[in-house]
């Protein structure tokens, strides 16, 4: 409960205050009893290497946004499709990176939150509602899902290992937060038709998302997406407009930014390990909804595809494939953009080669790109 600085201690009824009555005239402070339940830790999917230094921010030594005014921000910069990352109130490198993109769009100094933060309050006046868990559990949460991956293909589908984790990719959260903000015992025993607070963000449905092959669009193909493997952060442009020449006098105060309409979208990102990044120019080439996976350990490691039939698996569609529930694959055979298992990670890992987002983020790409974009990797 650090993160909301006591302010939301007294709403949550789950939540136990325990006071000395043998000293009377002296107030004890409260204290926050938790259940002793073990902390969720995020598997890391098995394709995936941590990264030796980890992306990190100085956010709280700058004195940014904390508690509810953190994560309305967060909600705003994401619903503005420039992803801060996991909404969790702490705000980081990503959503650094998301108001610095906001502020490029906007013309603003770079790297001045106070336009985006007086931006977010106006928009997001209850950055926390509570919600009903949908029926969707039967068909989308499988507690026995292995994390095996030759197990898995044998598996109907890669669903949610628990509600708590569909609750969390749903409002673009994880676990630890809707724990943080909630209880443990609530969250680890959440049914379907139960309550549970969560960010007041745009929900990513899974039981929405169709299945299709999107078309090329005309008018996204024009697109230019730009792939930053140093700050992990995919930006897209509309097509690219005519230069603008700019003749500087030294002795002239610095110029006031110049707004940059042209970018559209900006999301965190896991690129590949650096022997298999492919740096240049590339193209979509397909869009694919709810995709399979094939599974080849010896093409993951060295980067060439096994001969044996039976060392290559193939893996159902799920939230919890290691490609996520979208593929938008380039004209480098094996190279694209796709969703995650695993969100907690982006930034934190590299995975075998493609570049990895949040689910909540790559089911946006269809509606900012197209086959026939053209994507930069540098």
């Amino acid at each position: 409960m650090k993160l909301l600085s006591g302010l939301f201690l007294c709403c949550f009824t789950n939540s136990l205050m325990a006071q000395d009555p043998a000293v009377p005239a002296k107030p004890q402070r409260a204290i926050l009893v938790k259940p002793n339940i073990i902390r969720a830790v995020p598997l890391l999917d098995p394709e995936s290497v941590p990264l030796a230094k980890p992306l990190e921010s100085d956010a709280a030594l700058q004195g940014k946004p904390s508690g509810l005014d953190a994560i309305r921000l967060q909600i705003f910069l994401d619903q503005q499709n420039f992803g801060p990352g996991v909404i969790d109130g702490k705000p980081g490198l990503f959503t650094e990176h998301a108001v610095m993109s906001w502020n490029e769009v906007h013309g603003h100094t770079h790297k001045d939150w106070s336009a985006a933060l007086a931006a977010a309050q106006k928009a997001v006046p209850t950055p926390l509602i509570t919600v009903t868990v949908p029926p969707l559990t039967e068909k989308w949460v499988n507690p026995k899902l292995s994390n095996d991956r030759i197990q898995q293909s044998k598996a109907k589908r890669l669903s949610y290992r628990s509600v708590g984790e569909l609750m969390a990719e749903r409002y673009h959260t994880d676990v630890d937060f809707l724990i943080e903000i909630n209880s443990a015992k609530k969250i680890y025993e959440l049914q379907a038709g139960q309550q549970v607070m969560v960010p007041h963000v745009r929900p990513f449905e899974i039981e929405n998302i169709a299945g299709i092959q999107h078309k090329r669009d005309e008018a996204k193909a024009q697109r230019h997406v730009v792939v930053d493997t140093k700050r992990n952060q995919v930006r897209i442009f509309e097509a690219a407009p005519v230069a603008l020449v700019v003749v500087e006098d030294e002795a002239a105060a610095p110029a006031k930014p110049v707004a940059n309409r042209s970018l559209i979208a900006s999301f965190p990102i896991t690129p590949g390990k650096p022997q298999f990044i492919h740096y240049g120019m590339w193209e979509v080439r397909t869009a694919v909804e709810f995709p399979t996976w094939r599974y080849d350990k010896l093409l993951l490691e060295t980067g060439k595809r096994s001969k044996d039939p039976s060392k290559i698996h193939d893996l159902p569609s799920g939230p919890n494939s290691p490609v996520g529930v979208i593929w938008c694959g380039l004209n480098k055979s094996g190279i694209g953009l796709h969703g995650t298992a695993d969100p907690e990670t982006i930034g934190r890992a590299q995975s075998a080669g493609c570049i990895r987002l949040a689910n909540w983020d790559a089911i946006r790409l269809p509606q900012l790109i197209s086959p026939g974009s053209s994507v930069e990797i540098r």
